[in-house]
């Protein structure tokens, strides 16, 4: 690289610096906000999805059965002997990149008690187990449960014009953890009890993100120590507003169960700036 080609690589990093300073000064916090109450559609969308700022929205579900319903005793009563798909991980990193690949969970087919009771260390099933799907399960396998809970948030629907694209049912434990271009592959259980990584050719490549945020490389990724990222901790009966294009890390604190409304994002001039920055990182990285 040239002196003049050194120059600009140094010049746009800063302007990315200054990008990430201007963003934390201007709008964004260091926690993210609790609301005491049910925003209406339009307070939603004002204040929440137009500066696409996260938000813990509190009361949005204490209507719901399921808060005080779903217990083991009453799951395996209604779902019983329900085939589901689960997913099954040697280390509970599900959609995850391993070395050089992007590695998906093994996907077995179980019955629900089957599930509790490896999750209640009953059998001698290897690897963590974690109820996952993203392709509106709850609708489909679970809707057994639907009366218990909504297929939608009424005042994100009005706010952002339709019914969500996906409603999913989560349910794992502590172990349980969600996470360039990378070979797709997926883990498979062997003869001997352990996980092999599989190639994917179907699938063929996925973008993903490799880093871990709780615990970098900072060798091989030396620009996140400009990072700043923000932990919020979400109790039982509350609700997580995540914008797009929020990049997440999902942890567990214990056993439990979560209800996802996917909402596809507006591809506006939102997103247009966004895969602008993205490729400008890509030719300074590349620099």
């Amino acid at each position: 690289m040239g002196s003049q080609e050194k120059y600009v690589t140094k010049q746009i990093q800063e302007r990315f610096r200054q990008l990430a300073k201007e963003a934390r000064d201007l709008y964004l916090t260091t926690v993210v906000p609790t609301l005491d109450h049910v925003p209406s559609p339009l307070e939603f969308h004002r204040d929440w999805v137009c500066p696409n700022k996260p938000v813990i929205i509190q009361g949005a579900i204490s209507h719901w059965p399921a808060l005080h319903r779903w217990t083991d005793e009453y799951l395996r009563n209604i779902l019983s002997d329900k085939e589901l798909t689960v997913a099954v991980t040697p280390n509970g990193y599900a959609d995850a990149v391993v070395g050089n690949k992007f590695v998906m969970p093994e996907e077995r087919t179980m019955s629900f008690t089957e599930f509790l009771d490896t999750l209640d260390q009953k059998t001698d099933s290897q690897g963590v187990f974690y109820i996952q799907k993203q392709n509106s399960n709850l609708t489909e396998e679970f809707h057994k449960l639907i009366p218990d809970a909504d297929v939608q948030l009424k005042f994100a629907t009005e706010a952002f014009g339709r019914l969500p694209d996906a409603s999913n049912f989560w349910m794992g434990d502590k172990r349980a953890v969600t996470s360039s271009n990378y070979q797709a592959a997926c883990y498979k259980e062997n003869n001997t009890g352990t996980f092999e990584i599989v190639d994917d050719h179907s699938t063929g490549e996925v973008p993903w993100i490799p880093l871990d945020p709780t615990n970098p490389d900072l060798d091989k990724f030396p620009q996140f120590v400009n990072a700043r990222p923000i932990q919020v901790t979400v109790n039982a009966g509350e609700t997580l507003y995540l914008p797009s294009l929020w990049f997440h890390h999902v942890q567990q604190s214990h056993r439990c169960i979560a209800v996802n409304f996917w909402y596809d994002m507006e591809f506006d001039i939102k997103y247009s700036y966004y895969k602008f920055v993205e490729s400008l990182v890509e030719v300074v990285g590349k620099g």
